[in-house]
């Protein structure tokens, strides 16, 4: 059985902040919505674990956190947050997860640190994803099918084998493999592991690193340590590099809508990514 995932405590703000007065219909146009809008609204963004501090992923900490505090989060909060939503809207819905294989070979064997979720409507089954970053997908994506599917923004597909499912992104006129993810029921016993590794081992992404994402109409904006980009689709990308940490607030702030933790080791944290020197 897939897991029960607990209802929501403000459901209400949640779809205010989603442009929507009063509950919507559980529709493949409604998913479609929902996606767009939150992506567009709820930054991916990984400042408690440039903090080194605990990820708490039950669903009042993470609706404190992203409703209540002005944050963002990665995989583990946000699509947990959208699961909870599509259950309560009515959609047939339950969470699954996958390796991140982003920036290497598309068959790597690597942890199984990504969570998304399944949703079934009218016998179609779809993945939706509001937690990957700088490459989210913008909309629903059929499982069923090969075919490149468009989105408000570039196009993907799904490719299958033997029982699992890679997602391809179509960037620069390539098709990179972004994360490869299977259909097996999960627990929150899987999902605690997993956000345990990514906020805590030393071999993760995120830690200790400031990785921050939104979209926007026709375009990303990305933030990786002190390198901001925003990619456009229909000219070049605009790339600079940050060097003062009030510009590098100021950004968080006003780029990506973020309310800042009230943490002493926020500043020393980013003179510390600032100064560091990059990875080529």
């Amino acid at each position: 059985m897939p897991e029960d995932t607990p209802r929501l405590t403000h459901s209400r703000l949640y779809l205010e902040r989603l442009g929507y007065a009063t509950p919507p219909p559980p529709t493949l146009q409604t998913l479609a919505q929902l996606q767009l809008r939150h992506v567009s609204s709820f930054a991916f963004e990984t400042l408690s674990s440039l903090l080194r501090a605990p990820v708490h992923i039950d669903l009042p900490s993470v609706e404190q956190k992203v409703l209540l505090d002005g944050r963002g989060g990665y995989c583990y909060e946000l699509n947990q947050m959208f699961l909870a939503l599509l259950q309560m809207l009515g959609f047939e819905a339950r969470g699954i997860t996958g390796r991140v294989v982003m920036g290497g070979p598309p068959d790597a064997l690597t942890p199984r640190t990504h969570r998304l979720s399944l949703v079934t409507l009218d016998g179609v089954r779809y993945i939706t994803d509001v937690g990957f970053g700088g490459m989210v997908p913008t909309s629903p994506l059929q499982v069923d099918t090969e075919v490149p599917q468009a989105t408000p923004h570039e196009r993907y597909r799904l490719t299958a084998k033997e029982g699992s499912y890679t997602l391809w992104a179509e960037v620069g006129g390539e098709w990179r493999g972004l994360y490869v993810f299977d259909l097996q029921a999960q627990s929150h016993f899987d999902y605690e592991i997993g956000n345990w590794y990514v906020c805590t081992h030393p071999q993760s992404p995120f830690l200790g690193q400031l990785k921050v994402a939104l979209i926007g109409p026709g375009l990303r904006r990305t933030l990786n340590n002190g390198h901001y980009a925003v990619h456009y689709l229909d000219r070049d990308s605009e790339k600079r590099s940050i060097h003062e940490v009030d510009e590098l607030l100021a950004l968080l702030e006003n780029s990506f809508g973020l309310r800042l933790p009230m943490d002493p080791q926020l500043r020393p944290r980013l003179m510390e990514i600032l100064a560091a020197p990059a990875v080529l």
